[in-house]
Formats: C-alpha cells, structure tokens, sequence
C-alpha cells in the first residue's frame, strides 16, 4: 500500500467531509445508496499491483484455453441453459484477499471469481467524487491506462455495440429495488440504456419488447443482470419471458458465463494466488485442520450458505449425492493493511476486465474494492463499524 498517499489521505480526512461527500454521491442521481460506501480508497503501489496483475495473468490462462467451455460444461444445469451462448465470456471480475505470505510480504489470494458484470458504472461515478472531495494524486488512477470518456466509449461499444441505445435494456428483476440501482442509474445516463423490470419484458413471435411511454419498444440487445439464484427464489416473479426461451435478442454479458466462470472454475486453477480448493464429493478423508477450511455452496450467490467455522458435522449434514455441489477451501488470511484513524482495516480488490469480441484475452479496465473489520467481507460482518464497505483502489501508474 502507498503510505504517502494514505497520509495525505488521512490528514483531510474529517467526518465532516465524508457526510458532504456521501450527500453528494447521492444527490448525482437523485438517489440514495443503499449499501455502506467507506471511507477511503484503497491505494496500492506498483510493487503489489504488479502481483496482482501476474495472479490475474495466471487465471486469465485458464479461462482463455480452446477447450475451457467444455471443461467447465458441468457447472451449468441443463434446466438455467441460455440459447445463443456467446464464445466467451463480455465480463470478468477476480476477488483478490490482500494478505501476507511465509515471508511477511504482502501477497493477492484469490477469493472468488465470475463472468458476470459488476459495478462497471457505479465505480466509475466513486472513483471521480473521491477526486472531487479530496487531494488525490494524479499519479494514482483507478480505471487503468483509460481517461472516463474513453472508459465509457469502450463500455458503449462492448454493451450497446451498432444498435440505438433504445433498443437495447439493462435487464433485471425489480432494477430500482436492487442494492444495485444505483449503478444501472449511471449507466443508463452515460449509455441511454434503461433498466427494464424482466416482469415487465414482452414476448411475441421470439421478439422481444418493453413499454415506454405506453409504446412497445424492440429489444435487439440485453445487458444481463439478472442472477438465476434471485431469480429461482422468486416464487411470487410472474414473467411473459423465460431467458431459457429461444428469441431473436443479442446478449451483452451471456448468462451462461455466470456458471462457467464462478466457484466451480476454482479447484481447476493452479496458481500461488489460489487457495488450495476441492469438490467435497472427491474427499475420500476430510482434512485434519478442517477448522483451516471455508464450506462453500456452488451455486449461491454473495456468500449466501457460506460455512466460516466448518466442522465435521456439517459436511456430514449433507447428503452425499448432493456433496459434488460443495467445495472446500482453505482460508485465507487477509492482513490489515488500510490505516484507519483508530486501526488497521482489511481490503479485498477486484479486478474488473472487459472481453471484446475477436480480442484474445480480456482487458483489465477498472476495479473496486471493499473494507472489512470482520472475519469476512461482508455486511452481517462489519455491522455498525466504520471504515468499512464498498470503495475503489487507486493505483500507481
């Protein structure tokens, strides 16, 4: 971390500015966030950017193989399978733990990752108020090597492609009730592209149409936000479109790359930044140090049936056909290393990559990261604790 920066940081800090500062975030858009925005940025200088960018490299190599879709073919049920599935996937995000090694030196270990979209727009509306309310120095960026404008043009190209703004939806259930919302208000105003209500979506002849303005509008493109785990616990969701059904519609950010690139990828990855992972089913003898392992669900969504404190019991709590849908992981560590004014704060960074069509690998484009005081990233973790929650990484250029 860049300790000259934290101290300029630091010194302008009041919680003065931070009350403006979050008015301000949320007078943007007229819109008040619903999740907690931290405190601070996180500033990471080149020395540990440059590990994150090998551990990343590393993934990326994996995922980027001819024969990746096949190897990963079991992670997807038959039952959530999309048509017109993509080559690869638009959207990449790796979760990276900041900790240390055998060594003491600071060192990313990889938590989680998936082909899926994430605050793309909201991190760039964060990334710009910090600079706003605070001397942040210009040696520091945290979208890389890109300007907002440019930033936005590759995000208009990737999502919008050739089609009128109007006719192509961010789709999501319930959009303006989501924690999310915020970051669909942005993209909508630098792409013209609305959030539509997947409820709301009109099937007819494999065309697909929203209302606006009591008008039926043609849908040619969809950016996806919707999450199979959300949208299988809605039993109340009534829908005219089902995404299994075969339409006439292009997918920006395809949903079948939720479940290739998630979790399940995970005990494929050989990589220092990979915390030793296993499916349950293929444990012949569990570890003796089970206490040094995470339980964790394939198929759930923001730590939703995470176990922290595994024990022995659990595991045997779940019926053995159903074990292949589990995975254990050994824990990882994460050091605090983000000086508060009363302590010592954890930080995850993700990584945040855009996947051209015809380019070879992904381009890494923007990041977020999170603060933490508990075992885990989290809200139920950090209740009631400051210089915690969502923020972004600045980093040396």
């Amino acid at each position: 971390m860049i300790e000259s920066a934290r101290q300029i940081f630091n010194q302008q800090f009041t919680e003065k500015k931070y009350a403006d500062f979050l008015i301000d975030l949320d007078r943007e858009f007229n819109y008040k966030i619903t999740f907690r925005v931290a405190e601070t940025p996180v500033f990471v200088g080149t020395e540990f950017k440059q590990k994150l960018f090998k551990a990343a490299d590393e993934i990326i190599d994996f995922i980027v193989q001819p024969d990746f879709k096949s190897k990963m073919a079991a992670a997807l049920p038959d039952l959530l399978r999309v048509p017109n599935e993509t080559t690869h996937t638009m959207f990449l995000a790796l979760d990276f733990a900041v900790c240390t090694d055998g060594n003491n030196e600071l060192v990313p270990r990889l938590i989680e990752m998936q082909g899926f979209p994430s605050l793309f727009g909201y991190q760039d509306l964060l990334g710009n108020k910090f600079r706003q309310h605070y001397k942040i120095p210009s040696t520091l960026e945290f979208h890389f090597g890109e300007t907002s404008d440019s930033y936005w043009k590759q995000l208009n190209k990737a999502i919008v492609k050739d089609c009128d703004p109007e006719n192509v939806i961010i789709l999501e259930i319930d959009p303006l009730k989501q924690n999310t919302a915020i970051d669909f208000l942005v993209t909508q105003h630098h792409l013209g592209i609305p959030p539509v209500h997947l409820g709301d979506v009109i099937i007819r002849n494999r065309k697909l149409f929203y209302k606006k303005d009591r008008l039926e509008v043609p849908i040619h493109r969809i950016y996806n936000r919707v999450i199979f785990d959300e949208l299988i616990a809605r039993k109340d969701l009534k829908t005219d479109f089902h995404l299994t059904e075969e339409v006439d519609v292009e997918w920006a950010g395809h949903p079948n790359w939720f479940y290739y690139i998630s979790k399940y990828t995970m005990p494929f990855l050989k990589s220092d930044a990979v915390p030793e992972c296993k499916f349950l089913h293929e444990y012949t003898t569990l570890p003796s140090d089970l206490d040094q392992y995470v339980l964790k669900p394939l198929f759930s969504f923001s730590g939703s049936g995470v176990i922290f404190d595994v024990t022995e019991n659990d595991i045997l709590a779940i019926p053995k056909g159903e074990r292949r849908n589990y995975l254990l992981q050994r824990k990882v560590h994460y050091q605090p290393v983000v000086q508060a004014p009363d302590g010592l704060v954890k930080t995850e960074i993700r990584l945040l990559f855009l996947w051209d069509e015809g380019e070879a690998r992904p381009k890494l484009i923007t990041n977020l990261a999170r603060l933490s005081r508990g075992d885990m990233i989290g809200v139920k973790y950090n209740k009631d604790k400051t210089w915690v929650g969502g923020t972004v990484g600045f980093f040396e250029k």
